[in-house]
């Protein structure tokens, strides 16, 4: 989230990667650049600081460029259920430090969104009979990036047993349900922000309260610029099946208390 959130990356991505041996690291960067999309140099940083993949959202394309270098970039995944003649992808196979196949696959959610979509739980459930966990992948992460729990929460039992690991985005705020399901999938339904939590979801509580309180805009939002928290998921998975075996949340740096694996 802005500059804070990337800065938070590129600080403390490149460490984290080197302690707890990370094999793949997934980041969602969609409101990277002043709060608004991911621009190609932003992109740039965050792979640079450690980062296999990185998802978008629902502004994906705010700026304009990633509409070109999101073709070129097959790190880069936007939202599978786009318009078909979207630009880019929402679905690729990669592969980890030691050589497996991890295919990361991102939805959009339906409910309290303001564009209409095609069904993210049509689009997933194709995406992975084509790619059966423990067979062509390895490992498969699904990115829900919506605003309602329970959609959230309704894809990670929808994909139970098919994915290693189904994490919730787009609300900025880490959820405390960090769990594995009954089939083997580990959930969050949201990784919160890499960001100043000093604010409202990431933005500088000045103009959102202004608006809160009179309903008057005065200004634009604008990221806040305090010492940001790295938060995030870290799921350990099962070479032969690709189920997760242990999941924890991560929270690195800023006001949250922190988290992650020991």
């Amino acid at each position: 989230m802005g500059r804070a959130g990337r800065q938070a990356i590129t600080e403390r991505l490149p460490s984290l990667r080197k302690d707890w041996r990370l094999d793949f690291v997934i980041v969602n960067g969609e409101n990277a650049t002043n709060g608004h999309g991911l621009s190609a140099e932003h992109a740039k940083a965050i792979f640079e600081a450690g980062a296999d993949v990185i998802t978008l959202g629902d502004h994906a394309f705010d700026q304009k460029e990633m509409l070109t270098h999101i073709e070129g970039e097959t790190r880069i995944i936007r939202p599978l259920n786009f318009a078909r003649q979207a630009p880019g992808r929402g679905a690729a196979l990669y592969k980890d430090a030691r050589g497996r196949r991890v295919l990361v696959v991102q939805a959009l959610g339906q409910v309290f969104m303001s564009r209409n979509y095609d069904s993210p739980f049509t689009a997933v459930d194709e995406t992975l009979k084509r790619h059966p966990l423990g067979g062509q992948a390895q490992a498969i992460v699904v990115d829900m990036h919506c605003e309602a729990t329970s959609e959230k929460m309704g894809m990670g039992h929808f994909c139970d047993g098919r994915a290693s690991l189904v994490v919730g985005t787009h609300t900025h705020v880490p959820t405390s349900d960090t769990q594995i399901l009954p089939g083997g999938t580990a959930f969050q339904s949201d990784a919160g922000m890499c960001g100043d939590y000093n604010s409202v979801i990431g933005m500088d509580p000045a103009e959102p309260l202004r608006r809160f309180v009179n309903g008057m805009a005065k200004g634009r939002f604008n990221p806040a610029l305090g010492e940001a928290t790295l938060s995030g998921v870290y799921v350990e998975t099962d070479d032969m099946t690709g189920k997760a075996v242990s999941v924890q949340m991560v929270r690195q740096g800023g006001r949250l208390a922190p988290a992650g694996p020991a």
